[in-house]
């Protein structure tokens, strides 16, 4: 089974076992749960939106890290100008320890209350005239 999820404005498709390379995630927890967009069982059966919305992938925080260097130049012609300058982005590492898709009990429909018919006794008393 493996789903899609959505970690840092990028999509993963993750399965059991996967260790990801997120964007950095500030959290004290050791685990941490994904809503999947999509899911795809075992059957080879798609699940997408209510159905994927009961779906929950769960992840083990592993550490952070460095991600590769990007290096950036900047130059303008003849005028002398030119700048170097590197980044290196922080990543969260992530291992998937489950891919769950959980089954929400279905409800049955509200019966509808039967009216009653209105009683006397239950009616309101008719206001009383105010004085002058």
């Amino acid at each position: 089974m493996y789903a899609v999820i959505k970690a840092g404005g990028k999509q993963h498709k993750v399965k059991t076992g996967d260790v990801l390379e997120i964007e950095l995630m500030h959290t004290d927890d050791d685990t941490v749960t994904f809503q999947p967009l999509l899911v795809v069982d075992d059957d080879g059966k798609t699940h997408y939106g209510k159905e994927a919305a009961q779906a929950v992938v769960s992840a083990k925080l592993l550490g952070e890290q460095k991600g590769d260097k990007v290096s950036v130049f900047k130059y303008k012609n003849k005028s002398g100008y030119s700048r170097r300058q590197g980044h290196r982005q922080l990543k969260t590492l992530i291992e998937i320890a489950e891919v769950k898709l959980g089954s929400a009990p279905k409800r049955a429909a509200a019966p509808k209350p039967e009216k009653k018919p209105k009683d006397e006794a239950t009616e309101p008393a008719e206001p009383a005239e105010a004085a002058e």
